[in-house]
């Protein structure tokens, strides 16, 4: 990657976010990098930074994260009882 990348940050917070990110982190390529923020409301939060060479590589990727991350979360809603 050059310093010319295109860059996003996307940051979602969780009610469980070790399970949301132990959940979406198989399907992460070698240009994403996930953590947990366990400060601040709400339980915490998954933060997630991909990085691409183009642009459309770059919103097909996080297309394809939010995915991901909408079914760890529906999955994570129905199966985890507080």
């Amino acid at each position: 990657m050059t310093a010319e990348d295109r860059r996003a940050t996307i940051r979602t917070v969780h009610a469980h976010p070790d399970v949301i990110a132990a959940a979406i982190a198989p399907d992460n390529t070698d240009e994403m990098s996930t953590r947990v923020d366990s400060e601040g409301s709400g339980g915490g939060a998954v933060v997630t930074t991909i990085r691409r060479e183009t642009t459309g590589g770059l919103r097909t990727t996080v297309d394809d994260y939010v995915s991901n991350l909408t079914v760890a979360q529906r999955i994570t809603d129905t199966t985890i009882q507080s």
